[in-house]
Parts: C-alpha cells; structure tokens; sequence
C-alpha cells in the first residue's frame, strides 16, 4: 500500500496535557530507612503526555494540529508549552495561574519502572469558558477533532464540543476515561481499551457476548463506531456492518505507555485523509506495534509508518 500524504490534514486536539518526567538511576542497595530501594538518578528526561502526546504524534507523522487544553503558569506548563512549540505542535494552552501542570513523574533502574509520582489540580471553570470559546472559533478551520480524555477536568465542557463539532459537520474520536460515558454521546468513534471498556459494559464471557453489551453501548450513544484495543490481542472494531478484528503485529513490547495517543492520532489521519474506517484501523494498529518497541512516551515518525507498511 502507497502512504498516504497527511501534510494537508488539519486536526483539532482537545484534552488534558501533562508533562512526562523520567528519573533514570542505577539500584544497587536497599535503604537502610526502609525496605525500598536507593535509586542513584544519572539521567533526567521530559516528553509530552496525554493530549500534549497526541499532538506530537499527529506532527510525527507530518499531519498538521492545533491543541486547546489548560496548564498552570508553573515550570512544568512552561516546559510543556517549550517542548510542544520544538515539536511544531500549535498550542493553545490557556494558562491557569491557580493550579499545578499535571506531572507524571517516572523513576527508572535498569529501564524497569520502580514508582510513579503525580501531581495534579483540575483547572478552573473560567479557564475553561475561555476554552471553549476557543474551540467554538476553530472548529471550521480543522478537519476532525479529537478529544483526549485523562479525567483531569480538562473536558468538563465535553458534551457541548460534540455538539459544536457535529453541527459543523466534523467527525468527533474520543479517548474515553471513567465509568460515565453518556458524556460522549453523539461522538463518531470512542477508543477505549479491555479495562477500560470492562469498567462500562461490565465483564464479557466471550466474543459474543462481548458484541452484544458494545452494541447496545453505541446505539445507546449513537456512536459510529467503536473501537476495543486489546494489547498483545491486537484490535475490534465493532461497526453496525459487523466486527472486524485486527491481529497485533508480533515485536518485542517495551512499554505501551502512549500507545493508546498513537493509535488515536493514526486513526484520525487516516480518516480525515479520506480512509475507511477498517483501514484506518490496520494502520494505527501498524503504529502501535512500532511505539511499543519504544521506552516511554513516545512517538511514531511518517518515516517509520512508511517503512511498515
């Protein structure tokens, strides 16, 4: 298959950002504190995460995109705000000087993932009246939207951006988060992966089954589609024409932290570029099979998608 050219694609991203921190250390004792180990941190990193992670997939892949979310006015939103204008990423980053930039802070001996710290506070509702208005404004000048949901407060506004983008015609891909999903009604695609779907639907004793409680769940949400990613068992992609089923390419898994951003990212590429929906999926799934070999949060280049396929 020919690659497809994304470069005239325009996408909107909307969603909670975070700024990634990693502590690469060696372990060589155990506290004499307590029972844990003393981590001798050598190496330090900072990446995009969440919508942030999106972003920079889209522009990895040579799409264009536009990211409307909310950070603190702290050394971690300016980070953030830094890496995402070095990535070509078109921020429109409100600044909310009452709380802190989400953190994910990751502490590495030997490349094995020891703790995780977060910091985080839910932006304020004036903050995000001024995002909204600005979505609102941007809508016609992109070609889909995709709203990437980590359950930090970012997309209290969710429901009215569905509707905003349907009435203008605009397909809607959400990265679903939490129990309550009637919040995403109207939207085209949801992405959510086994246990985040298992949390909605409840637990499935076979494909069945499965089929069964996912298309009840979209025509209650008259959902175009949705999509199941499914790790190692690769992806569904339940459709009122049918299920269609898309294996996991076998590489070695390194970390699938982020592999859910390319997957979105890929899929909205895809089809905003005019791919059907099967398609688009067995190439996001091509994508994912690429970022998992990866450490950390990371992205897929135009370059190494063109190579796969």
């Amino acid at each position: 298959m020919t690659m497809i050219d994304f470069s005239k694609t325009r996408l909107l991203v909307v969603g909670d950002v975070m700024l990634d921190r990693y502590w690469f250390g060696e372990v060589s004792r155990i506290s004499p504190e307590a029972p844990v180990p003393v981590v001798h941190v050598h190496k330090e990193e900072v990446r995009p995460g969440g919508a942030a992670n999106v972003a920079r997939n889209i522009v990895a892949l040579g799409g264009q995109v536009s990211l409307l979310s909310v950070v603190g006015t702290d050394e971690a939103g300016q980070t953030l705000r830094g890496l995402l204008e070095d990535a070509g990423v078109a921020t429109g980053l409100h600044d909310d000087a009452n709380i802190r930039t989400t953190v994910k802070l990751r502490v590495l001996g030997r490349q094995q993932q020891l703790l995780r710290i977060d910091f985080e506070t839910a932006p304020s509702h004036e903050v995000l009246q001024a995002k909204l208005a600005d979505f609102e404004r941007q809508l016609p000048e992109h070609d889909l939207v995709i709203l990437s949901d980590y359950g930090k407060g970012g997309l209290t506004h969710i429901t009215k951006m569905i509707e905003l983008a349907k009435a203008a015609g605009k397909r809607v891909l959400v990265d679903p988060k939490g129990d309550d999903y009637a919040r995403y009604a109207g939207a085209s695609l949801l992405t959510p992966n086994r246990s985040e779907l298992r949390e909605v639907v409840g637990k499935w004793d076979n494909e069945a089954d499965l089929k069964a409680k996912v298309d009840a769940l979209r025509d209650k949400l008259k959902l175009e589609a949705l999509l199941l990613t499914r790790s190692e068992e690769g992806m569904t992609l339940f459709r009122p024409e049918g299920v269609f089923n898309q294996a996991a390419k076998a590489r070695e898994v390194f970390d699938v932290s982020g592999a859910g951003d390319t997957v979105i990212a890929t899929l909205a590429l895809m089809l905003a570029s005019g791919a059907d929906y099967t398609e688009a999926v067995r190439v996001a799934n091509l994508a994912a099979s690429i970022v998992v070999g990866k450490l950390g949060t990371a992205v897929v280049t135009h370059e190494e998608l063109q190579q796969a396929l």
